[in-house]
């Protein structure tokens, strides 16, 4: 029982290094590479694309996974949080050119009109950003035109990233519950 104590003790102190030394690696890297991007010059991008929002079974794309004791009894759904994973393509049409995921949460969060509180995740799966993603975050005013949101980051092509994006629902089903979202993101990274 000893014997194995110390094997169970050793073993540990070993993966615990190793784990500390792939982080340090890491850490250098991310080192390196920030302390070069001030040598880099800033770029810019303007992509446009659509989300495929399947609200209805059996293929649906978006899910409530919580809601609020007043949610039933307010106009707007005040209080209801929606996951989502819909589909990014490069034209409206849902079997045009298959470009990524967004990933993420919706929370009704207006009282008295219909907005919502975002948090997307815009993860490329094809083309040119292949591999990067862009982070949005912010209020969006649902029955609006042209709704204005934060680029708050990016992974990838888009590290460092910031700027805007703007979205407007571009058409609706409401016997399919399927709606295309059009969005215009414009983003600056390093």
């Amino acid at each position: 029982m000893e014997t194995f104590l110390k094997f169970l003790i050793i073993s540990s102190l070993m993966c615990i290094a190793n784990a500390q030394s792939i982080s340090r690696e890491a850490a250098k890297d991310a080192d390196n590479w920030f302390r070069n991007r001030s040598y880099r010059r800033e770029k810019t991008a303007r992509l446009r694309f659509y989300i495929q929002d399947a609200l209805g079974e059996p293929n649906a794309t978006v899910w409530e996974v919580a809601r609020a004791e007043i949610t039933s009894n307010s106009p707007f759904g005040f209080g209801q949080v929606r996951v989502l994973d819909d589909l990014i393509t490069a034209e409206p049409d849902r079997n045009s050119k298959k470009l990524g995921r967004a990933q993420g949460l919706i929370t009704f969060a207006g009282l008295d009109e219909s907005a919502l509180a975002m948090n997307l995740n815009f993860v490329f799966t094809a083309g040119e950003y292949n591999g990067s993603s862009l982070c949005i975050l912010g209020r969006n005013p649902i029955d609006s035109k042209n709704r204005e949101l934060p680029v708050v980051g990016g992974t990838g092509v888009f590290r460092m990233g910031s700027g805007f994006s703007i979205s407007n629902t571009y058409s609706y089903d409401p016997v399919e519950n399927y709606g295309v979202l059009e969005y215009i993101v414009y983003v600056s990274y390093v």
